[in-house]
């Protein structure tokens, strides 16, 4: 079960790569209409140039759930008592399998899944749908002139309408969902799910709430930056926090159990097999008490007189 698990894994990670990297999968070519103000607005420049890179979006996602796991995991082991620590053999009598460790790669290695797994959804939406950014017609640069564009109302499906750069527009093809948004979320709820529900607080009733609200906070800041750069609409936006909401809330509770421990399942009950009479099954049947019985057994206490009626 553990290699099939490598191979899924694997796999993901490969798939992945593959939407993001190359050109396996090929954006679908929407048309447009002539001047539409919808995507008229100006290139904010390449995604290196952003307030929040793409680069810082990928590193925050990686390390704030890893340090958040490996911290609160550290605390919850060294904080039990020496009696209370389990031990799980896994070979002879000699060598135990830590479950500080064993829960560590749980949780990070469903993590990666599904970060992984956000990538594919949001990567595969947008070669799918290939909804253009604000900013589709300052990148494409269409000769207008050439395509006689008379009035907004003209459509043009041409695939050779613009004159940009390729890359810089293949880039304004990709817009619905946004993929910033969706792992953003995706790394907040999973790590918010994990603090609510792991940590233990003493004291105070106000520190994992200001810490998941501070972590959701940075994930919703990171769509509307890129709304407000023109790089992506707010449906763009929303559907991409949905994604990674719905991704990260579906593996906390359906796959890791809202990171429980993993319960060992009780035996199975074994039933008493009745008494035997020459080898055939004895019968238990409802007893009738007699009520002659119950007087027979009832003893006169002492002291007491019986006054006989005639």
């Amino acid at each position: 079960m553990f290699y099939f698990q490598l191979v899924i894994m694997a796999g993901t990670v490969l798939l992945a790569y593959y939407f993001e990297y190359t050109d396996t999968f090929p954006v679908h070519v929407q048309g447009f209409f002539c001047y539409d103000k919808t995507f008229s607005k100006p290139y904010p420049g390449p995604e290196e140039n952003s307030k929040v890179p793409p680069i810082l979006v990928y590193s925050l996602v990686t390390a704030i759930p890893t340090i958040t796991i490996l911290a609160g995991e550290l605390m919850a082991f060294f904080m039990k008592s020496e009696s209370t620590r389990e031990k799980t053999i896994v070979t002879a009598d000699c060598c135990y399998f830590s479950p500080l460790l064993r829960r560590i790669i749980r949780f990070l290695g469903v993590y990666s899944f599904g970060l992984f797994t956000t990538t594919i959804f949001a990567n595969a939406g947008q070669v799918v749908t290939g909804n253009q950014t604000p900013h589709f017609l300052s990148a494409c640069r269409p000769n207008y002139t050439v395509l006689g564009c008379h009035s907004n109302l003209q459509y043009i499906t041409e695939r050779r309408a613009c004159t940009g750069n390729p890359l810089i527009v293949t880039s304004a093809r990709k817009s619905f969902p946004s993929k910033d948004a969706a792992l953003s979320v995706y790394s907040a709820v999973y790590t918010v799910m994990y603090v609510t529900l792991v940590f233990r607080t003493k004291g105070t009733r106000l520190t994992k709430p200001t810490v998941s609200l501070t972590l959701l906070c940075l994930a919703m800041l990171v769509g509307v930056v890129r709304v407000a750069e023109y790089r992506n609409h707010w449906a763009d936006v929303l559907a991409g926090y949905f994604t990674g909401g719905a991704i990260a809330v579906f593996l906390v509770t359906c796959v890791i159990n809202n990171f429980q421990h993993a319960k060992p399942s009780p035996p199975p009950m074994r039933l008493r097999r009745p008494e035997s009479v020459l080898g055939m099954p004895m019968v238990a049947l409802p007893c009738v008490e007699s009520p002659l019985e119950k007087l027979s057994g009832t003893q006169t206490p002492r002291g007491s007189s019986f006054t006989e009626i005639t």
